[in-house]
Parts: C-alpha cells; sequence; structure tokens
C-alpha cells in the first residue's frame, strides 16, 4: 500500500492506498478502512496512473476524493482529545453548544434527527469543546465525529 499524509482544512490526514482491482481500490483513512469503486473507463485494459507534478498519482487523488468525508477521523493530540461519535445516521438539527464551551460527562451537546424522531447526542465526557466537525443541515452516518472535546 502507498502511504500519503495530507493536511485538509487544519486537520491530519493518513491515507494508505492499495492496488486497484478491476474498478476497486481498498483505502485506508487514518485507520479506517474504505472499499472504493472507481468510475470504469471506456479503455479495456487497464491503464498506469499518471503522475501529477507533486509527484502522487492521479488515481491516489480521485480514492482520496471519493472516501467519505463523513467518516474520516481526525487525528487527536495524545489520547487527551475524544470525539463525540454519532451512534445512528441522521441530520444534524441543531448544537447545544458552540466551540470553547465546557461541558460535563452526559451533557447533551447535539440534536440529530434521524426517521423522524430528534435524538439527543450527549458528551461521552467532560471537558472543553475544541471543534465541531459537521454542521447543522448535515447529513452524517452512524459513527461519524461530530465534535472533538479536550
Amino acid at each position: 500500500m502507498k502511504e500519503y499524509k495530507y493536511k485538509i482544512n487544519g486537520l491530519k490526514f493518513n491515507v494508505s492506498v492499495g492496488d486497484v482491482v478491476e474498478n476497486e481500490v481498498r483505502v485506508e483513512v487514518n485507520g479506517t478502512p474504505y472499499k472504493v469503486e472507481l468510475e470504469k473507463t471506456k479503455s479495456s485494459k487497464p491503464s498506469k496512473p499518471a503522475m501529477s507534478q507533486a509527484g502522487k498519482t492521479e488515481s491516489a487523488k480521485a480514492v482520496v476524493a471519493a472516501a467519505p468525508t463523513q467518516q474520516v477521523k481526525p487525528v487527536v493530540s495524545a489520547g487527551v482529545a475524544s470525539a463525540v461519535k454519532s451512534p445512528l445516521p441522521g441530520t444534524v438539527m441543531s448544537f447545544s453548544v458552540k466551540e470553547g464551551d465546557s461541558v460535563k460527562q452526559g451533557d447533551t451537546v447535539c440534536i440529530l434527527e434521524a426517521m423522524k424522531m430528534e435524538n439527543d447526542i450527549h458528551s461521552d465526557k467532560g471537558g472543553t469543546v475544541k471543534k465541531i466537525l459537521v454542521n447543522v443541515g448535515d447529513a452524517i452516518l452512524e459513527g461519524t465525529d461530530i465534535m472533538i472535546i479536550e
């Protein structure tokens, strides 16, 4: 697997890209595996990935762009910070906190609409809200990092 390191909007991503088999690639983003299906080309024989000026393959860029951003986990420092994760898929309705606010374990930090029901999302630990990773109106998947608490 090829290893790449990216920094997007201040968040660090470690990306491992495997070999292309037919039109599928195994990709790992910050330790989370993804099976990425590439769009089939009109050419029947596989082509070698083109190299860009930066020395990264074009197919690697496409794979990173195709990886679902909802499940990407930001790199956090030394185990001091932890992410509040979505327990179910849904749409972010509102936040009860903002960046810099103090929270206690069990505090409601977000309201998530799922299957026409509003669900309170609670903090797993006490601390300060370091970064909110999603926006109101975002459709997110189960396990998505909603915010970082230090």
